[in-house]
Order: structure tokens, then sequence, then C-alpha cells
């Protein structure tokens, strides 16, 4: 028996927004139902370049929306700062919800709608895009089969010029894809943050941070974000005692590689062994493709993806909180509860 259609409309039409109108235009288990955003140009453009049929809603406000409109879920693609009021609302109407990074800009709100969703018997969805990518699943495989040994250390980059967000740091903006990586693969979550970071173009919203986060068994983590350095960089590596696991975004048909290698005995001067590169292979497949296919599943089978359920937004969040209070005091370690 085939499943029935899920009537989704999405709220916000901007740069993330748009990807997601276009994946569920063409879902064959979706019917795109509507499209708000306050910016009339949007929709405009969205119609003609995704060739959207005349039954799809265009509207610049959710109270414009016809009254007889009929959904099953919303998906939430507007500026954090907005999103708790919005999931909540359409919680209390009974939609499903696939609400875009981060799920608020406080725990305290996540872990309020998360119980909401629950209360109401509806999925709340997060799109935390990166622990649906075939190169992070694939990573997460070979630190499965424990050939990086003990874990060591991690590291990464994620800069370039813009896009300048205005509502929140680079801090809000870019770390939650990292953490959430790190998490996953270490399989625990850090007890203790640090951040320090340097402002340029908007008062009150550093461009450059440096976050530090301690998890247990004594492994530290350091990422790099910039919004002003044209040295574009996507790049995440953990170190083991038996090599290094690279996701390198940029490397088009070979993101994810495992260098191999360890170092030797002390009596003959630490001599490199065991060194070889390997390729990881990594499935086909666009991210954000993964995670309107998943949405959908949770909605239907009511089993939530703990990849993107509401406690694990709650903790990223947690997380990135202290990280802002570390920053913001000048970069003292700040325990993570």
């Amino acid at each position: 028996m085939t499943a029935r259609k899920i009537a989704i409309a999405v709220l916000g039409a901007g740069r993330w927004g748009r990807h997601f109108v276009r994946h569920f235009a063409q879902h064959p288990g979706a019917n795109l139902v509507a499209v708000v955003d306050p910016h009339g140009d949007r929709l405009t453009t969205l119609q003609s370049t995704l060739n959207l049929p005349p039954t799809v809603v265009l509207a610049e406000t959710w109270e414009t929306l016809p009254r007889h409109l009929s959904l099953d879920a919303v998906v939430i693609a507007t500026p954090a700062s907005t999103h708790f009021e919005l999931i909540k609302g359409a919680i209390a109407q009974g939609y499903h919800v696939l609400a875009e990074k981060p799920l608020t800009l406080d725990p305290a709100e996540c872990a309020t709608l998360t119980q909401a969703a629950q209360n109401r018997g509806v999925q709340l969805f997060v799109d935390h895009t990166y622990l649906f990518h075939p190169a992070v699943a694939a990573g997460h495989g070979v630190i499965q089969s424990g050939v990086l040994g003990d874990f060591h250390y991690g590291y990464a980059t994620r800069s370039h010029i813009g896009p300048v967000r205005t509502d929140v740091d680079a801090l809000w903006d870019l770390a939650i894809h990292d953490i959430a990586i790190f998490n996953h693969w270490l399989g625990m979550t850090p007890i203790a943050a640090q951040a320090l970071g340097k402002t340029w173009l908007q008062p009150g919203l550093p461009d450059l941070v440096w976050a530090t986060l301690t998890y247990p068994q004594g492994v530290i983590v350091q990422i790099h974000l910039c919004w002003a350095n044209p040295d574009k960089q996507r790049r995440l590596a953990l170190v083991g005692s038996g090599g290094t696991l690279i996701f390198d975004e940029l490397q088009g048909e070979r993101p994810l590689t495992l260098q191999r290698g360890y170092v030797g005995d002390a009596a003959v001067n630490f001599p490199p062994l065991g060194l070889a590169t390997e390729a990881i292979p990594v499935a086909t497949g666009e991210s954000l493709g993964v995670v309107c296919d998943r949405f959908l599943t949770t909605i239907h089978t009511q089993t939530p993806d703990p990849a993107a359920s509401g406690a694990t937004a709650t903790t990223l969040v947690q997380i990135l909180t202290a990280l802002s209070a570390s920053l913001d005091r000048g970069g003292i370690a700040v325990p993570i509860n």
C-alpha cells in the first residue's frame, strides 16, 4: 500500500529555505501546498525557477494563507530568533515540524518545544544536515571498526568570505555542524567549553571564533570559524592512536580519507610507522534530500530520528550557549551541564 502524501508548507524561502521548497516540490511523498516569505520577489523567483504548479499557494505572511488549507506539516526556515514562537504555534495546531538548525537560541526553549511535540503527538525534526551526509555516515562506520584506535584529539576549520549573518555571530552560524559531527563520531558530548573571538564587521557579532571543547577521556577538539577569510575550508579531522580520519567537503569525489600511521618506540627515536592513505568510499546523494526523506518517514512511522530529535537539538544548543558564555567572558572554561 502506498503511503499518502504529506501536505507541507514552507515558511522562509531564503538561502536555505528555497532548497526545502525544491526538494518537497519534487518529492513523490510530499504535497507542497504553500510557501510563505515576506519578500514577494523571492516567491516570484521561486515560482518561475522551480516551475511550481499554480496549486501552490504563495503568501507573504502566515495569516494570509487560506483558512481552508489542509496541512500535515510545516518547515521552519526563518531566522533562529523567530523559531520558538513559530514552532510552538505550529505544534499547538497539530502540525509536524521540520526546523532549520539551531532549533532555538536557548536550551530551555528547545526543551519546551521538545516536550510540547511529545505532548501533542507530533514529530519535531531538526535539520542537523551534516548528520545525514553520506561522508559522515561512512566515517562513523570507519570509527566503529576500531581502526583509529584510542581517540587523541580533533580539529576543524569552517571559513569563507560570507555570507555574513546579521542575526547571529559566526559561532552560532557555523559551529553547530562540526560539533554535531564530533559528537556523533566520538559517541559522547563535551563537558567543558572555551571560546575566543575577534570582530571586524559588526559590533557584538564576532566574525572569527576559536572554539575548544573538552570531552570525557581527555579528548580535546578545536574548531576555527570565520566569515572573513577568503581561504574557504570545510575540513574536519579526528586523530587516534592508529591514524587520522579526515572529512574535507571541498575534495569533490574523495571527501573522506583515512591516513593511517602511528609513532614507533622511543628506543629508536619514535619512527613513523604504518603510513598509508586510503580514500573511504562514500555513497552519493544530497544531504538535504536525505533530511527530507527521513522527515516524511518519521511522520509515517511516528518514530523520532535520533540525529534530528529535540533532545539532540537541545544538547547542541547547550554546547553553543556554553561557548557563547566563554566568548563573552574572555575565554574562560565554562562547564556544560
